[in-house]
């Protein structure tokens, strides 16, 4: 995507961003991936080190899943597996692989199984899915969640984003609100880089013009 292409779509419907980024920020007091692996392999620390893990990602998932699922209950409970699945397989995590990338595969994961069980759950079509989370955005919206910004341009670009694919959606939530790269997203997704490129730009030219038409 260029420069200019990346202009088109609203800078101020980011979920503010910006605070979110300085959230993920890591501050002098937070160890390094590598030590908190340490830490959780030894039966002393382990329970200290899981602490300072969830500490340390929790707002980045709960974000990552929340623009999934919209649903804040939802978002938790999902939270709370993803933590879950993390306890039982850190230990024979492999170092090699980035601890952040494993922890948004996981998310992630969670994110497309929850939405996938919800069709098939209800026997719903695709769009009355999509229709539930528009309707419960709008609630949040409503209600003035501090991760749903009532601004006009950030509620069409959000319904707009709910029309794509679950896929789609993912790919584009981590590539323009998380700021992720290519490589990242690969290693999250398992799907190559120049699938995910294409991915990308499709989401960009759906979204383009259906944003054109409304605004």
């Amino acid at each position: 995507m260029t420069k200019e292409q990346s202009q088109d779509i609203p800078k101020q419907a980011q979920f503010r961003q910006s605070e979110q980024k300085n959230k993920s920020q890591l501050n002098q007091n937070e160890l390094e991936d590598k030590d908190l692996i340490a830490k959780f392999r030894n039966e002393e620390t382990r329970n200290y080190a899981f602490h300072l893990l969830v500490r340390k990602y929790q707002e980045r998932l709960y974000l990552h899943i929340r623009k999934m699922v919209i649903d804040h209950d939802d978002t938790d409970d999902l939270l709370q597996e993803v933590f879950i699945k993390a306890w039982k397989g850190l230990a024979n995590f492999r170092e090699e692989a980035q601890l952040f990338t494993w922890l948004y595969r996981i998310a992630s994961n969670e994110c497309l199984t929850f939405l996938e069980k919800k069709k098939r759950k209800f026997l719903l079509p695709i769009h009355d899915v999509k229709k539930e989370l528009a309707q419960k955005l709008n609630t949040y919206i409503s209600n003035k969640s501090m991760h749903f910004s009532g601004e006009e341009i950030e509620v069409k670009l959000q319904k707009v984003l709910l029309t794509l694919p679950d896929k789609q959606r993912l790919v584009f939530n981590m590539k323009y609100f998380d700021d992720m790269t290519y490589e990242e997203m690969s290693a999250v997704l398992g799907t190559s880089v120049g699938a995910l490129k294409a991915s990308y730009h499709h989401a960009v030219k759906k979204i383009e013009e259906q944003l054109s038409q409304e605004l």
